[in-house]
């Protein structure tokens, strides 16, 4: 296990962190997945209030004993911003209560996705509670949490309000590449949500991106590619059970930066892609928003863009039935909603059919509904 650095909070995490979100089938397996992380080198264990039983069962885990004492290990967990300082003064206090702890080494603000949401942190009441507790000790470090459009992420790091940003960044998904310049900038902790899953399901990758990434694996590869960038302190490992530590844990001293035969692979990718996609590729400049119907079009087509190019369909039903169904989470409404106002079409430097690409993406991946694990 490598560690590094969490920006200005000064802590040394271990290159990969344990997110708790999916060990939830009982107390003892969350135990042994925890147990198991921290005598493989883990030393951040990562949570949320919105995490169902998750901070109970972590708190359950702590109080049974672990490799390492308290002093030795960091814990986080997220609390969503609130109008009230005194509400926010009590969720603190309940997460204490729950993982039975005195202290938090950081807390996020959890999922400031919308410029509502940003403007709530930026109203006295919700940080107050906040600046209280890490002035009283409750809290040691904070920082927060997001699946924002690229614009509000970088109005939140410019706050200064944060010491760390946890957010989505992998191969197949660049766009949030100014954040981590910006983060990095001011030496802000870096944190990346759910690589293996979100980066691509890349745990089950489709046959033609195992092909197209040998000799490596498609989440080896997304790994190095994350794992190379000095400016990125730690990955989350979402593990089920201690099993699923194995593969990421595997590459946690791969820190070195990329070698000729990765980027040589990285560059395949990126010619299959171009090669296949033709003049239909979107290049994921953001020109053509905003859509009058709400739909995100370039995370559309982005998913579009993996399926042809890589056979990424299961990857694409997933994130696609996302859509209307995980409120700002995962905002945007499905393409089929497009109307064919043309709206767009002007604003896209390179003439792409948008509304039949919206339409083509809807008839591969449109499937069944999905929300988010928690709900």
């Amino acid at each position: 296990m490598r560690y590094r650095r969490f920006g200005k909070t000064n802590l040394n995490l271990s290159v990969f962190s344990l997110g708790t979100m999916r060990y939830l089938t009982s107390e003892e397996n969350a135990r042994q997945t925890v147990y198991q992380a921290i005598l493989q080198g883990v030393n951040h264990l990562e949570t949320a209030r919105g995490y169902g039983k998750s901070e109970q069962y972590l708190g359950a885990a702590i109080k049974a004993g672990l490799p390492k004492t308290r002093s030795q290990l960091y814990i986080t967990t997220k609390i969503a911003p609130t109008l009230d300082a005194d509400t926010m003064q009590r969720y603190i206090d309940e997460s204490l209560t729950r993982l039975g702890l005195d202290y938090l080494d950081c807390l996020a603000i959890h999922g400031i996705n919308t410029w509502e949401h940003l403007h709530l942190i930026q109203q006295p009441s919700c940080m107050q509670a906040v600046q209280q507790a890490v002035v009283d000790g409750r809290v040691r470090h904070v920082g927060f949490s997001t699946h924002a459009p690229l614009e509000i992420i970088l109005a939140a790091i410019d706050t200064d309000l944060f010491e760390f940003v946890n957010l989505h960044y992998y191969y197949f998904f660049q766009r949030n590449a100014a954040a981590i310049a910006l983060a990095a900038q001011k030496d802000m902790g870096v944190f990346i949500i759910s690589p293996a899953d979100k980066g691509g399901l890349l745990y089950t990758p489709p046959p033609k991106l195992q092909a197209l990434c040998q000799p490596f694996s498609p989440l080896e590869l997304n790994y190095r590619f994350l794992l190379s960038d000095p400016r990125i302190t730690t990955l989350s490992v979402g593990a089920a059970n201690a099993t699923e530590l194995t593969v990421p844990l595997s590459v946690s001293d791969r820190t070195a930066p990329l070698t000729p035969q990765e980027i040589a692979v990285m560059q395949r990718l990126e010619a299959t892609q171009e090669n296949t996609l033709g003049s239909d590729r979107c290049s994921q400049c953001n020109a053509c928003l905003p859509c009058p119907e709400k739909i995100n079009i370039p995370e559309v087509l982005r998913l579009r863009n993996l399926t042809v190019a890589y056979d990424m369909t299961e990857y694409g039903k997933y994130r696609y039935g996302m859509f209307e169904n995980a409120g700002h989470w995962f905002s945007g409404m499905k393409a089929n909603r497009c109307t064919e106002c043309g709206d767009c079409l002007p604003r896209c430097p390179q003439q792409l059919d948008i509304p039949t690409l919206l339409q083509d993406t809807h008839s591969r991946l449109n499937g069944r509904e999905r929300r988010r694990l928690w709900d």
